[in-house]
């Protein structure tokens, strides 16, 4: 039976230290595997990512533009015609559709970022959808479609 006490390696599991500089006929002897000479060779020597000796670096060569807006609103897009094609499905009720079923159905992740609902597709069921923000056409086809459209406060 075996315990902790009697495990034994697999063979190759494990390998011996390499010992540099002990001779010639190790293999590693000499210059113990660092080459001849240059900054690599010496002791202590570690080079910054991204130093390139001394020449201009290419984080600095290529010109920069544009910016990231930090105070931009993102949201959850969802289209009218992936709410009819869970409304054909029957995973969502026509009668009240908002972020916490779409996040139950998995089509949307993020429940603190706001939603916004899109006209692309059609919308043939009348459902009450409540989000965040709605693009005027898919509004329009809401209202046409015999549903109603809820803002969040």
């Amino acid at each position: 039976m075996k315990h902790v006490g009697n495990l034994i390696k697999p063979k190759g599991s494990t390998h011996s230290k390499k010992r540099v500089g002990r001779g010639e006929g190790s293999g590693y002897g000499g210059t113990s595997g660092k080459g001849h000479k240059g900054q690599k060779s010496r002791s202590g020597a570690t080079i910054r990512i991204g130093f390139e000796g001394g020449q201009m670096p290419i984080n600095r060569r290529v010109p920069k533009f544009g910016f990231h807006n930090k105070f931009s609103l993102k949201f959850s897009v969802v289209n009218l015609g992936q709410l009819q094609l869970l409304i054909d499905e029957n995973k969502v009720d026509a009668k009240n559709i908002d972020k916490a079923a779409l996040i139950a159905v998995g089509l949307i992740t993020k429940k603190r970022i706001p939603l916004k609902v899109l006209g692309d597709g059609n919308l043939t069921s009348a459902a009450t959808i409540t989000a965040d923000k709605f693009s005027s056409t898919a509004k329009e086809k809401i209202e046409t479609a015999g549903g109603a459209v809820n803002l969040n406060g």
